[in-house]
């Protein structure tokens, strides 16, 4: 047995590596720690510590030596050749120098005393199991509305459930797919396989959880790591961002105007395919992302560039978060990994609070011309478009159009039975996207509603 000890000032690395030996013949490492937690001043963060393990192939940013992290989740975690404590890979525990990852994720005034102890079993070492991981395909309905939640979190990170526990909910709520982001490890990758079906499809990725945003690794290859380590001022997301894409995953900023500590995304959005909107119950932090992303929307007409898909995810961790809610609502040509990532990749989705909620955006012309979500109405600038939302499920709610200029149509509320059809004129000269949002009731007169649903746009007017 071995410990380590020592203190973190106010202001160190974000990453402290302390090395132990590992000598030939080690069957099993385990690994405890505790650290202290002073009092601390109203207003000042207080002690918060970290812990990952990396091995002797090195701590190099890249994660080549990579073994596991569980953030602040645990208190103690084993590795075997055979097994691993969730949140960290099972392997061979090879002879030489290891690494303790520290990651002092807030410091008290006083500094933070910390105390490791590695305790090293010998025996045989056992053989590793290949690993086996769900399908990419699921049995679809050919090209149909698929719903699924991207943001999801189990007991091998800081979550509380087990994969089966996820799909049971998964299923409960209506979900067509599902993807597995755990906080800076792969180590769930393996474990999907058996809870995956015919009824539901497992994408596999990882939340990479920066001290200066989130990003969602969305439907990665199988045991695709992705490195967290990095600041936006050290200028290495866009290489992690293509190794995402390398992996034929999808990047997609997670929660970007959350309030909790390093959770606010501060990479910008040009590495990125989609952005999550609604992250989990709705908050006044999805209201400013909601306006956030809606501006982007207006920089993309008035520049004539590429426009950023919005989602929404539960980023469920535990009783009573609700797996599914929301839940984005995605137009797909069958129910397969590179389907549902088309179908976000190009904005044909809306996101809705729960499988009640259904929504279909249309705009057309009395010639003919039709146009749905995350489509383009070309028309020249003076032709009159009627634009259709049909909703159902979505009782006492109130429907808005909003477009470039704002929000430019409100209509009555939808009766008790939730079901409607609401109907808006305009010409692309007018509106250069129209998107849908509809919003529950609210007592606080003109303060919006929360939203129980909301589109991404169809745009108007010829390219």
């Amino acid at each position: 047995m071995t410990t380590l000890r020592g203190t973190l000032p106010p202001g160190s690395p974000d990453y402290v590596y302390v090395p132990f030996e590992v000598p030939p013949g080690t069957r099993e490492l385990h690994v405890s720690y505790t650290y202290d937690k002073p009092a601390v001043p109203v207003g000042t963060p207080g002690n918060a510590l970290d812990i990952g393990l990396f091995d002797p192939r090195g701590t190099e940013l890249g994660g080549q030596g990579f073994r596991g992290w569980s953030g602040g989740a645990r208190t103690e975690f084993s590795v075997r050749a055979d097994d691993a404590t969730p949140g960290y890979l099972p392997g061979p525990l090879t002879s030489g120098t290891w690494h303790i990852a520290l990651g002092p994720y807030t410091v008290a005034p006083q500094g933070l005393s910390y105390e490791v102890t590695v305790t090293l079993t010998a025996g045989e070492p056992g053989g590793t199991p290949r690993p086996v991981y769900p399908p990419g395909r699921a049995a679809g309905r050919g090209r149909a509305w698929y719903r699924g939640d991207c943001h999801l979190h189990s007991w091998h990170s800081d979550g509380r459930r087990t994969p089966a526990e996820i799909a049971a909910l998964a299923r409960a709520a209506g979900l067509d797919f599902i993807n597995s982001s755990e906080h800076n490890t792969t180590s769930s990758h393996a474990h999907w396989a058996d809870v995956a079906g015919e009824d539901l499809l497992v994408m596999l990725g990882e939340e990479v959880t920066t001290r200066n945003g989130h990003v969602l690794a969305l439907g990665t290859e199988p045991g695709t790591f992705v490195d967290w380590r990095y600041r936006a001022r050290d200028g290495r997301f866009g290489h992690f961002a293509r190794r995402i894409r390398r992996a034929r995953g999808l990047v997609v900023p997670a929660h970007p105007h959350a309030t909790c500590v390093g959770c606010a995304w501060k990479f910008g959005f040009g590495e990125a395919d989609a952005v999550e909107v609604w992250n989990g119950p709705y908050t006044p932090d999805d209201e400013v992302a909601l306006a956030a992303w809606d501006a982007q929307l207006v920089a993309s007409v008035r520049e004539d560039r590429q426009w950023l898909p919005a989602m929404g995810n539960s980023d469920a961790h535990r009783d009573p978060d609700v797996v599914g809610m929301p839940q984005t609502v995605v137009l797909a040509d069958d129910l397969t990994r590179e389907a549902i990532q088309e179908g976000l990749r190009a904005g044909r989705s809306y996101v809705a609070e729960s499988r009640q909620v259904t929504l279909a955006l249309t705009a057309g012309t009395a010639e003919g011309g039709r146009a749905g979500v995350g489509e383009r109405l070309a028309v020249p600038a003076d032709t009159p478009v009627t634009v259709r939302l049909e909703v159902s499920g979505a009782p006492r709610c109130s429907v808005r159009f909003v477009t470039d200029q704002g929000v430019l149509f409100t209509g009555d509320p939808l009766p008790v039975a939730g079901q409607g059809v609401v109907e808006w004129r305009t010409t692309p000269a007018y509106a250069a996207y129209v998107r849908a949002e509809v919003r529950h009731e609210t007592a606080l007169g003109p303060v919006p509603g929360a939203l129980a649903a909301f589109t991404n746009p169809v745009f108007l007017g010829p390219t």
